[in-house]
């Protein structure tokens, strides 16, 4: 018989390594952040005590809620213990707004599920960045207001996620840099492989490059970086960096899509907790 609970800190390796067998190259310290909004988002599904399906159902305030890390074991495919799991994540944000990075293939499965398609993200990558020279009107993130950097963060996702947030940029490892006044805000974290840049928030080209150029002199080997596929000055930041795409997610929401500022949004932080 089939069992669904939620897992304890001390057993999120398991999400973790199963999304690096998928080739999702999650970051070496993503846990804190990750269970930092609501300790109790992430759902196993076992059998007989041994687990083989997981997925993140992460409720971000009272309206809003995030579904990601939907993996199951393929022994299991096809026999709707996926399915189970997936209906317990819903209910677990039944009255909110859910949103998703969900693989394109899957899209109408999404769909009879109630979500629609709000845009595309695409995955950008190159072997190493260019090491340019550390820009000027850059600053740490703790240098700035963080209810400055938490509006921010809200307007560019669709709701404020502080707890999420400020795990975010204090996790040991993680580097986290600023515009002045809190107007934009990125995060490198090292990854399985390399490092990954996001989120990266600013309020023009301008801005994102300063961001992104300041952080990549501090990411030796690979770089990735998750943009909006049809936001232009994201796409072309990416290839100016000699970054190339290597796959795409289908963001999609069940109710009505937050109002985003898509113009400040030039990558996200995850594709697994938005």
């Amino acid at each position: 018989m089939a069992n669904i609970r939620s897992l304890s800190t001390a057993e999120m390796t398991l999400p973790v390594e199963w999304a690096a067998r998928e080739g999702w190259n999650p970051g070496l310290d993503d846990v804190p952040a990750f269970l930092a909004e609501d300790p109790g988002a992430f759902l196993v599904l076992e059998e007989a005590g041994v687990a083989r399906s997981c997925i993140s159902a992460v409720r971000y305030g009272a309206e809003m809620g995030f579904i990601g890390f939907y993996i199951a074991d393929p022994a299991i495919r096809g026999r709707g213990l996926g399915f189970a799991l997936w209906q317990a994540a819903m209910a677990r944000l039944e009255g909110r707004v859910i949103g998703l990075d969900g693989v394109v293939a899957q899209q109408e499965n999404y769909r009879k599920s109630g979500f629609a398609l709000a845009w595309n993200n695409a995955r950008y990558t190159v072997a190493r960045a260019p090491r340019w020279p550390v820009p000027q009107g850059v600053v740490p993130a703790a240098a700035v207001d963080f209810g400055a950097l938490v509006a921010l963060d809200a307007a560019c996702f669709g709701t404020p996620r502080p707890a999420f947030l400020r795990a975010w940029i204090e996790t040991p490892g993680h580097v986290a840099v600023a515009l002045p006044g809190g107007a934009g805000l990125a995060a490198l974290r090292p990854c399985r492989e390399g490092h990954k840049i996001g989120p990266l928030l600013a309020p023009d080209a301008a801005g994102a490059r300063l961001l992104f150029q300041g952080l990549a002199a501090q990411a030796p080997g690979p770089l990735t970086l998750d943009v909006p596929e049809d936001h232009a000055p994201a796409v072309a930041l990416a290839r100016e960096a000699g970054m190339e795409k290597v796959f795409e997610t289908a963001r999609m929401y069940a109710g009505p899509a937050p109002a985003i500022d898509r113009a400040r949004l030039f990558g996200v932080a995850s594709f697994e907790l938005g």
